[in-house]
């Protein structure tokens, strides 16, 4: 009886949902645009997102992709980085960017009376469709990018990241460091970026997205505008990412490094966008790491131990399946007991499923939260940017809440032990902690 009336009040909490009316359409040039219209503040926000992450990286070019994109808006159109962003700053417009091994985009929250929105979508045209990639531009964002990276070999988080990524999408693209190494990066120049921008940045290849105050035919016109001259379609490089691979063992690696904590990241390849077994996996994973203190994971480590401060768990989907990670922080002398607390936790949770009440109050604050992811403008982008890049259906939204409520408990043990398999973890710890014994059936790497 409880659980039918948590049930019933799940689906009220999904009813009340506010809807999102996605608009979409292809472009002549075969962009695709995503539309939401929303006049209750008189805002625009536009985002441009393309197949250019760093999965595309020639084998001997890591950081190509990066830097193309960190370039795009450092000259662009005949104006200055300097102009551009004077020219934005007097229109109270911000033009941002973001990227990862999937894609590359440029996103502009500008006011929408036309005094204001027509001078920042001229720049950001500019930007998107005659960056200049002018070599001594090149030269100094390349020696930026290789200053963060000698800085990051002295930073335990990025070396356990770095670390992991390799380990977990080995011989596969998303095994690429998104800001390339020093050597690759050192070796890149105006050539390089400008032949990457025309085989990466296509119209035929653009997701466009466009949520605030303005109408269809405006949001139409505005798509045409950032896009009527991106290279040729011809000249298109494949968006194809080449499947990733289960792991077939466990792997453990050592990083040493001086410091009074360990770091520790566990993990393996987990699902793709549009997986159907994704949104399971989503509640299970508030169970198991996702949720805060609500979660075994900090209930198991921090609560009853003391063992960390902080620990987590997530999936991030991506075109081929992301990564299912695991990570947290911990005294150097307490490495080994967090870490076999940690493994056997995910173990049990593998195994034995969750509980009813768990899963109840999973999905009660899921559900209960979701209208907060998006509740402004510029979250409702971030969505919508997504749904269109990964062809997600248009109501996702909108199902979402209920998918969740839906969920049940044999649901998220099967889709666990359908992609989560706790012997064939990677490991990585990057510290002074002494090896154990049970390293005796790793890879012994150390650095």
């Amino acid at each position: 009886m409880r659980r039918i009336l948590m049930l019933c009040l799940l689906s009220v909490l999904a009813d009340n949902a506010a809807a999102v009316s996605i608009q979409h359409w292809e472009l002549a040039n075969g962009a695709q645009v995503y539309f939401v219209e929303n006049h209750d503040l008189p805002m625009l926000d536009v985002s441009v997102d393309f197949p250019a992450g760093s999965a595309y990286d020639p084998a001997h070019q890591a950081g190509l992709a990066s830097l193309t994109q960190r370039m795009l808006d450092q000259g662009a159109g005949g104006m200055s980085d300097t102009q551009i962003a004077e020219a934005l700053a007097n229109v109270g417009a911000q033009l941002s960017g973001h990227f990862d091994a999937d894609r590359a985009g440029i996103v502009l929250r500008t006011l929408s009376r036309a005094d204001d929105a027509n001078p920042a979508l001229k720049i950001m045209s500019k930007v998107l469709e005659q960056p200049a990639f002018a070599e001594p531009v090149v030269e100094r964002e390349r020696a930026r990018v290789i200053d963060d990276l000698v800085a990051s070999e002295g930073q335990p988080q990025s070396l356990a990241a770095i670390a992991f990524q390799k380990l977990v999408f080995a011989g596969q693209p998303y095994g690429h460091r998104e800001n390339g190494n020093i050597d690759s990066v050192r070796s890149l120049n105006s050539v390089d970026l400008k032949s990457f921008y025309r085989s990466h940045y296509s119209a035929q290849a653009a997701v466009i997205a466009l949520t605030g105050d303005v109408t269809r035919a405006q949001a139409n016109q505005i798509a045409g505008q950032l896009t009527a001259n991106l290279p040729s379609a011809s000249l298109a490089a494949s968006t194809a990412i080449a499947p990733v691979p289960a792991l077939q063992q466990a792997v453990m690696k050592r990083i040493v490094f001086p410091s009074q904590q360990s770091q520790i990241l566990i993990g393996q390849p987990g699902v793709a966008r549009g997986d159907p077994d994704y949104v399971a996996l989503y509640v299970g994973n508030y169970i198991l790491g996702g949720g805060g203190f609500d979660s075994r994971l900090m209930h198991e480590v921090r609560e009853k131990r003391g063992l960390t401060y902080s620990v987590y768990s997530y999936f991030m989907p991506m075109r081929q399946a992301g990564a299912f990670q695991i990570g947290l922080q911990t005294r150097a002398d307490k490495t080994a007991q967090a870490l076999a607390v940690t493994q056997q936790t995910l173990a049990n949770f593998v195994a034995q499923g969750v509980t009813a009440a768990e899963l109840t109050q999973a999905q009660h604050s899921i559900i209960g939260g979701f209208p907060l992811r998006i509740d402004s403008n510029q979250k409702l982008l971030e969505y919508l940017a997504m749904i269109g890049f990964y062809q997600l259906p248009l109501n996702y939204l909108d199902t979402f809440p209920d998918k969740v409520a839906a969920v049940t408990a044999e649901q998220v043990k099967l889709a666990f032990q359908t992609h989560i398999h706790p012997d064939r973890m990677v490991t990585v710890v990057v510290g002074n902690a002494p090896e154990q014994p049970s390293d005796s059936k790793s890879d012994g790497a150390t650095k």
